[in-house]
């Protein structure tokens, strides 16, 4: 039928294209039941560059972090008219990389960052691959050169699709403009559906200012692209059956939890099936430090009792877990007696460093979702597996070697103190961004966390200067939230610079700079292996007269409120000063000694029976067997 249409009908088309739309952008943040994208009610002519910003809308997104060049500049012209965008012009494409991770740990939306081509584009690399290997959905948008001149060395041109291509769920090169709409849907949809994970999207510059036809795709057609989100019900069977017989069982819990959006149904599995959880770097907050049944954090800085769990368990029910080398120290012995349960929604993940009996692929608010009347069901008819003298052991371990550290001897701060009293005195409901090192490890440890997403660090890459960014993404992401970047003096000067972003946007996030003048994770390194031969790790940020920088300074030049602390007496002060504060970025410079070391600790390389509670205590495994 043709014509003008009716009335009724531009009513029914527009509530038709509003429930899509809708459905569209929960799919965003991974929670989609449909492939079907937006319609609109007719094509429009645009350029490339209208169409790149009408996309963007049209997928739900609200923030871009990002920085302007010659390749992607005719986008941010129409950039400027968009009452839908937010554009937060950070100071290094890294930054604009982070914060659009952060963003999206904290909210569970994809995170947008944007960039021009050459060395605009290669900036993203790292926190790319920092979002990929730790599951975070983000697409970068950068610039490239005119199609004409691509291949063709052409000034600031870089193959950043070769370039990324490991290390993206999947990367797009666009030289045709009618492609924008749909290569932006599809990018957002692989993004945050399956393994979350980045996606590029490099389009050429020609095809940013020519003419185009705006055309919002109907549906999207990915052959080949179908995540698995349903378990099989045998699996799921098997599964339960192993739980409710284990003798001594272990909930070994990832990051999967976190990005599934599974941490309530994990709560209940834990609690029916009365096993001890541990729950990995990645997935602090996934169960609450509180509850007895949550014996801590494994791995090489893992508590004694979830690291000897896992070493003497008979079953090992991961869930959205790596079995990364961190965690498991030498392979060839972790957990040697346990039957291996392995749930994730990437297949790929499972048995790649571990054979698992009983392989579960699925999204893990799926797979806990159907292991929950399975596991009710074997307790039905067997009863309660006799978990008894398992946790009389695991108690003991809890008594005998709890969380602690010493005060350091040379005068300085102890930052295990810092720490804990800024998780203390802020509370459970803010959210720690963590940088990568010592600092990075006392936050996971001394810090109590209660509530999923609210602990955001980067942990399979372990990238530094990821701190101060992803801390301004979460408080863009979450900006009733207080967020505390807690940082060394050596993450701190990689990307200390988006402080300027933070005051510029009225952006108030608190730094924690935990400031031992040293490379501290390196350093202790240095004293363990290497006879003390401190090598290019003394940084001079903190200790004696000289202070390069000084931060105090720093803070104010950046239009920041500075803080520094030297003396216990002021540290809780600090910390309640910092926290009354609300219109500014606040950097609080705790002075804190660099003998400081993390324990526990499993060596690289090392079986994780060996792992020292302290220097040179090792726990006695086979006097408490």
């Amino acid at each position: 039928m043709t014509g003008t249409p009716t009335p009724a009908q531009i009513a029914a088309r527009a509530e038709a294209r509003d429930q899509v739309r809708t459905e569209l952008r929960s799919r965003v943040g991974g929670k989609a039941e449909t492939e079907v994208a937006a319609p609109r009610v007719g094509p429009e002519e645009v350029t490339g560059a209208q169409s790149i910003v009408r996309s963007l809308e049209e997928v739900g997104a609200e923030v871009v972090f990002g920085i302007p060049g010659g390749a992607i500049l005719p986008t941010y012209d129409p950039l400027m008219d968009s009452a839908k965008l937010r554009h937060i012009l950070v100071r290094h494409e890294q930054g604009g990389g982070h914060a659009a991770s952060g963003y999206a740990h904290a909210t569970g939306r994809v995170g947008v960052t944007m960039a021009t081509s050459g060395p605009g584009a290669t900036n993203l690399v790292t926190p790319i691959a920092d979002a990929n290997m730790d599951s975070i959905p983000m697409v970068a948008i950068t610039g490239q050169v005119a199609s004409a001149a691509i291949g063709t060395d052409a000034f600031q041109e870089a193959d950043i699709v070769g370039i990324t291509m490991p290390i993206t769920k999947h990367s797009y090169l666009v030289t045709d403009p009618a492609e924008i709409p749909r290569t932006i849907a599809e990018a957002f949809h692989i993004a945050s559906t399956g393994r979350p994970g980045p996606v590029l999207v490099d389009i050429a510059k020609s095809a940013m200012q020519a003419r185009t036809t705006f055309s919002w795709p109907q549906e999207l057609n990915l052959p080949g692209y179908h995540p698995v989100t349903k378990p099989h019900s045998k699996q799921i069977r098997e599964a339960a059956k192993l739980l409710a017989t284990a003798r001594r069982p272990v909930l070994y819990v990832g990051g999967g939890v976190i990005r599934a959006g599974a941490a309530d149904l994990l709560r209940q599995l834990v609690d029916l099936s009365g096993a001890p959880v541990v729950t990995t770097l990645m997935a602090r907050g996934a169960v609450p430090d509180s509850h007895p049944q949550h014996l801590g954090m494994p791995g090489m800085h893992g508590t004694v009792p979830a690291v000897a769990a896992l070493q003497k368990a008979d079953l090992v029910f991961a869930l959205g877990a790596r079995f990364d080398d961190r965690v498991t120290g030498k392979l060839s012995s972790f957990a040697p007696l346990a039957a291996i349960v392995h749930a994730d929604i990437d297949p790929a993940e499972i048995g790649k460093n571990r054979e698992a009996d009983v392989p579960i692929v699925g999204d893990l608010r799926e797979v806990i979702g159907d292991l929950l009347p399975e596991l009710a069901k074997e307790h039905e008819a067997h009863g309660k597996p006799d978990v008894e003298g398992w946790w009389r052991q695991l108690d003991e371990w809890r008594r005998t070697y709890p969380r602690g550290y010493n005060e350091p001897e040379d005068g300085h701060l102890s930052p295990q103190h810092v720490i804990q009293r800024l998780g203390e005195l802020t509370g459970p409901d803010a959210i720690y961004v963590a940088g990568v090192g010592q600092h990075q490890m006392w936050a996971a440890q001394f810090i109590s966390y209660e509530h999923p997403n609210t602990w955001i660090n980067s942990g399979g890459l372990g990238t530094m200067g990821y701190s101060i960014p992803a801390a301004m993404g979460a408080k863009v992401g979450q900006p009733d939230r207080t967020v505390w970047a807690v940082d060394g003096d050596g993450c701190f000067q990689m990307t200390n610079q988006e402080l300027a972003t933070c005051t510029i946007n009225d952006i108030p996030i608190k730094v924690a700079l935990i400031n031992n003048s040293s490379l501290g994770m390196v350093r202790q390194w240095q004293t363990l292996f290497y006879e003390s031969r401190y090598s290019n790790t003394d940084l001079h940020t903190g200790h004696g007269t000289m202070r390069v920088p000084d931060f105090v300074k720093l803070a104010d030049a950046y239009g920041c409120e500075g803080i520094r602390v030297e003396h216990a007496s002021d540290v809780d002060a600090a910390i309640k000063r910092a926290n009354e504060i609300d219109d500014r970025p606040v950097v609080v410079d705790f002075t804190v000694s660099r003998d400081a070391m993390v324990w526990p600790m499993v060596a690289a390389g090392v079986s994780n029976d060996d792992i020292q509670y302290a220097r040179g205590i090792s726990p006695a495994w086979e006097r408490e067997d």
